[in-house]
């Protein structure tokens, strides 16, 4: 009697479709107006003083006018905008008060961040050059919205080196600040964007050679000069 032999199944053709991935989903409207109305407010292509209408926001984004009021309610809490019924959301500009605010905090924050960031360990060192590296190509380039988050990432690495996760939480909240400032004042000091670099790489230089002193003292000459903002000198 003869005994078939099962055959071990064939495997199926390389152009035979893979296997479907479900579809990402949108961000809900209200997300969507959110994060479109924040990133114009944090590179200033809607600079303090602008009035936006619902309107004119919901046609931007292609929703109705039901989450453009959920999304401004929200950048009014966070400080953004101010909402002035039947009127629109005005983008409030960064006052003297708020920059005095930001630079006092910082120094505060990023001296004592500098100095226990002393003896920099190398995978601080290596991120740091890379984030260095990155803005001076975003400089370069005249990317001033990238160049911003970029700085607020050098001075972040830092903060979170010390381990000190109330204090990087802390600094976090600074966040949409130093972004709005920053932008500002590559757009409004060009010649500003050089020293920054040039104040990195001193920073990067004290921290590679473990002299903490020295780091301390350029954060303070570094985010100090963020104090003639309060002055007027930016707007």
């Amino acid at each position: 009697m003869q005994v078939s032999v099962p055959t071990a199944s064939a495997p199926p053709p390389t152009d035979s479709p893979a296997p479907s991935t479900p579809a990402r989903k949108r961000p809900p409207a209200a997300e969507r107006v959110y994060a479109h109305v924040k990133q114009r407010v944090l590179d200033r292509r809607y600079e303090g003083g602008t009035l936006l209408t619902e309107g004119e926001l919901a046609d931007a984004v292609g929703v109705s006018r039901t989450p453009v009021r959920e999304a401004l309610l929200r950048l009014e809490v966070e400080g953004l905008l101010k909402l002035y019924p039947k009127k629109g959301a005005l983008v409030l500009p960064v006052s003297a008060q708020e920059i005095a605010d930001v630079v006092e905090t910082r120094l505060l924050v990023e001296e004592h961040a500098a100095r226990k960031a002393v003896p920099a360990p190398a995978g601080l060192i290596e991120r740091l050059e890379e984030l260095l590296a990155r803005q001076k190509e975003q400089a370069a380039a005249g990317d001033f919205a990238a160049a911003a988050v970029t700085d607020r990432c050098f001075h972040a690495e830092i903060v979170r080196s010390g381990g000190n996760e109330i204090l990087s939480r802390l600094y976090d909240q600074l966040r949409d600040r130093q972004l709005r400032m920053g932008v500002a004042v590559m757009q409004s000091h060009p010649d500003r964007i050089a020293k920054t670099l040039a104040e990195h790489e001193e920073i990067l230089g004290a921290l590679r050679s473990g002299d903490a002193d020295a780091a301390v003292a350029v954060v303070h000459r570094h985010v100090g000069w963020f104090s003639h903002l309060a002055r007027g000198e930016v707007r």
